[in-house]
């Protein structure tokens, strides 16, 4: 039987860090913010010029 170098519970915890940062990146990539909405009304120019 070949004894690894690394324990198995620490291979275990990198992969799961690495899965969490893949995670995280995907999530960050994805473009989920809404353009947005514009709530500002035109103004006429005549109104400006007081």
């Amino acid at each position: 039987m070949s004894r690894s170098l690394v324990p198995r519970p620490l291979v275990i915890l990198f992969v799961i860090l690495l899965a969490l940062a893949g995670l995280l990146a995907f999530l960050a990539g994805r473009t989920t913010e809404k353009p947005p909405v514009t709530v500002e009304k035109p103004v006429a120019l005549e109104n400006l010029a007081n």
